[in-house]
C-alpha cells in the first residue's frame, strides 16, 4: 500500500521539522504528536476515515473545527486544552504551506481558525505563616530531613518547579561567593 501525503507530512513534521529545524523540547513534540493521535482517532471514529486512506484534502477547515468541537463536547476539554491542540495544528499547517504549495489555500483557511478566550485563573499563594509551617516540617536531625529542607528552601528562593529541581546536576551548582545555580526551565531555557 502506498503511503499517503498526510502520513508523509505528519511524519516529517514530528520526526524532522520539530526536533531538528525548530529545536523544540521533547515535551512539545509529545504534546503535538498526541494532538494528531487524537485527530486520527476522531477521523476514524466520527468521520469513518481509515488512517491508511487519509489524505490532506480530506482534512479541511470544517473537519478541524468539528474536531475542536469534539474535543470540547465529547472529551470535555476546556478552552485551554482546545487552544493547545489548535496551536499544534497551526504549527503543522505553517510547516505544510512551505512544503506543499498545492495545499496553500486550505492551510491558510485552517490557520485562520481563532483561539478561544481561556479564563485566567488567579494564582493562590501561600501565606508567610503557611510557608514557615511548611519549612518546619522536615526533621532536621536526619540527613533526609536536612536534604528536604534544602530542596524546599531552594524551590521557595528560586521559584523553580519541582521538575526543574529534579533535573539539577552537580555541574549546575557553583558554590563560590555568591553561590549560583543554573536552572533549566520550559523550552530548555536556562536561568
Amino acid at each position: 500500500m502506498k503511503p499517503t501525503d498526510f502520513s508523509k507530512y505528519i511524519s516529517d513534521f514530528i520526526s524532522r521539522y520539530l526536533p531538528h529545524e525548530k529545536g523544540v523540547s521533547n515535551n512539545t513534540i509529545i504534546a503535538y504528536r498526541d494532538t494528531f493521535v487524537l485527530l486520527i482517532e476522531y477521523l476514524q471514529k466520527e468521520k469513518q476515515l481509515k488512517v491508511e486512506k487519509l489524505t490532506l484534502d480530506k482534512v479541511t477547515k470544517k473537519v478541524i473545527l468539528d474536531y475542536l468541537d469534539w474535543l470540547q463536547n465529547t472529551r470535555n476539554c476546556g478552552n485551554t486544552t482546545r487552544n493547545a491542540r489548535l496551536a499544534a495544528i497551526h504549527s503543522f499547517y505553517r510547516f505544510l504551506q512551505h512544503e506543499d504549495l498545492g495545499h496553500l489555500y486550505e492551510c491558510q483557511k485552517i490557520l485562520s481558525i481563532s483561539f478561544k478566550k481561556a479564563q485566567n485563573k488567579s494564582i493562590i499563594y501561600l501565606t508567610i505563616e503557611a510557608m514557615k509551617l511548611l519549612l518546619q516540617q522536615p526533621n532536621c536531625s536526619t540527613t533526609k530531613g536536612r536534604r528536604d529542607l534544602a530542596l524546599l528552601s531552594l524551590m521557595y528562593d528560586t521559584g523553580a518547579r519541582v521538575q526543574e529541581i529534579i533535573d539539577l546536576t552537580p555541574s549546575m551548582l557553583r558554590l563560590d561567593t555568591p553561590p549560583v545555580i543554573k536552572i533549566i526551565g520550559k523550552g530548555n531555557r536556562a536561568r
